[in-house]
């Protein structure tokens, strides 16, 4: 039986098909299983179940539309979805690559917001991708085991060791301690926070 090898050429397309496969599986999750892992932590989310369905099928809108127009925004351009809120994250110096990311991002149906997160200065290297992915590992790692945080409720990406937060936090100590934790990792130089507060019930 032949096996499919992943190159630099076709990673994207890969990506995207796999988001697609996880969409499709999350809503047969919704529609079907009434207990499991999957559905459990969708459903103690803040967005629940049909907002985790909505935000990878947003998500997976956009790389197909970042890779029909052919502009390689998959390979440069970091895309995070939240509560229908968009965070485009990454590194280039090319101005019109980013205004077009932030263009098709914002033609995509049930998009609430764009938040254009993406650094105008020097591409990211292999060296500072490295650094990236250990700060992040760090930070998810230190609010999955802290007791006071909901940890599931945050989405991180970290760009040349700028930490970026988007999701909903219970309330302002949540949130404070969130962002302690990220300020206390080595070779993080700064923390951006994209946190909502949650609404309370009589809002």
């Amino acid at each position: 039986m032949p096996y499919a090898v992943v190159t630099l050429a076709n990673r994207p397309t890969v990506i995207f098909s796999a988001m697609i496969l996880l969409v499709v599986f999350l809503n047969a999750c919704t529609a079907v299983v009434g207990a499991g892992a999957t559905v459990g932590v969708a459903a103690a989310q803040e967005r629940g179940i049909k907002g985790r369905a909505n935000d990878l099928n947003i998500e997976a809108l956009i790389l197909k539309k970042y890779l029909n127009a052919g502009l390689k925004l998959t390979a440069t351009i970091g895309v995070e979805v939240y509560d229908g809120r968009v965070l485009l994250t990454g590194a280039t110096k090319n101005l019109k690559l980013s205004d077009k990311a932030v263009k098709l991002a914002w033609s995509v149906a049930s998009v609430t917001d764009v938040i254009n997160e993406i650094q105008l200065e020097k591409g990211t290297t292999v060296t500072d991708y490295a650094h990236d992915t250990w700060i992040t590992t760090q930070l998810k790692s230190k609010l999955a085991f802290d007791k006071n945080i909901l940890a599931i409720n945050y989405v991180i990406e970290t760009v040349n060791r700028t930490v970026y937060v988007i999701g909903i936090a219970q309330d302002q100590s949540e949130l404070a301690s969130v962002l302690a934790h990220a300020n206390a990792i080595s070779r993080v130089i700064n923390v951006v926070n994209h946190v909502k507060l949650k609404k309370k019930a009589f809002e």
